[in-house]
């Protein structure tokens, strides 16, 4: 049996480590790799503690859903508010996708929105300074990266929104031990059209080719 929900449990407050890293699949040459697990449950209580309150709930949100950037930022609290299943249509592919809510992500929602100043229920989580829009795609990557830099957080690709999916998928498929059928229901988790895709987004197909190289002996 798969191990997805227990693969998503974390406790609010965990011990900091100074010296993070940014885990890659080895022989990996993807343009934005994922976090470690620990990596990420330490960020996301750095970033809650120092008031970074939008961004600590962005990564978290991101990492227990797997949804795209552009459907992260279209989210409101009510959504999360009385549900157990978050239901969304999805803008690059108009899919409706149901969501289960994990339970750690409900408590730190609501933890975290207690503490921000203004927050309102029918409000779009991710609003700009202004009030009027979710803040901006691009916003994301470069805050995104002043965050890993002040957190002494190592990244060997490019820092974006797709960390967040990756920490999710590569999550799922270590608790699995990289089985076939992880790889299928990450395939419908993210919404890709096939197997193939889904092993590249993630650097497993690079990581087999390189795997039948060094399997060779003479």
């Amino acid at each position: 049996m798969l191990n997805y929900a227990a693969s998503i449990r974390f406790s609010p407050y965990v011990s900091l480590n100074q010296n993070l890293k940014i885990m890659s699949l080895r022989g990996q040459r993807t343009t934005t790799t994922s976090m470690d697990w620990d990596t990420f449950k330490s960020l996301i209580s750095k970033l809650e503690r120092d008031g970074e309150y939008k961004f600590c709930l962005l990564i978290t949100i991101g990492v227990f859903s797997g949804l795209r950037i552009g459907d992260l930022l279209q989210l409101r609290f009510s959504q999360f508010e009385n549900a157990d299943i978050l239901t969304i249509q999805e803008q690059k592919t108009k899919k409706t996708r149901r969501i289960k809510i994990n339970p750690d992500l409900k408590q730190i929602i609501e933890r975290v929105k207690s503490r921000m100043v203004g927050a309102d229920t029918n409000q779009y989580i991710f609003v700009n300074k202004y009030g009027t829009k979710p803040i901006d795609k691009s916003y994301v990557n470069v805050k995104l990266k002043e965050l890993l830099k002040q957190y002494n957080i190592v990244l060997e690709g490019n820092a974006s929104s797709h960390l967040f999916r990756k920490t999710l998928g590569n999550r799922v498929l270590r608790l699995n031990n990289y089985s076939n059928e992880s790889v299928i229901l990450l395939m419908e988790l993210f919404g890709h059209s096939s197997p193939s895709i889904t092993k590249k987004y993630l650097g497993i197909r690079e990581r087999e080719i390189h795997d039948v190289y060094d399997s060779l002996r003479l």
